[in-house]
């Protein structure tokens, strides 16, 4: 499956994992459970969360955490593969 496929399967996804005041070290262990049960998760980056950085940049720490591509990202909310 290419990048394209997989933006286009993410579309209809709904969001699963979100990300706030207690950061991205409080959803690696969710979002890495879930990535293993199936292979697209979409991610949303509350404010709280985002506080001083980007979504590109918190999504990129994320991915690398869980050993997963990131898909896309769109406003605040990020796609992840496994």
């Amino acid at each position: 499956m290419d990048t394209q496929e997989r933006k286009r399967r993410a579309h209809d996804l709904d969001v699963t994992v979100w990300v706030g005041k207690s950061g991205v070290d409080a959803v690696v262990d969710e979002l890495d459970d879930q990535l293993t049960d199936r292979d697209l998760v979409k991610v949303k980056f509350l404010r709280a969360a985002r506080a001083g950085s980007s979504t590109d940049e918190k999504a990129a720490d994320l991915a690398e955490r869980v050993n997963a591509d990131l898909v896309d990202t769109r406003g605040h909310t990020a796609v992840l593969h496994r």
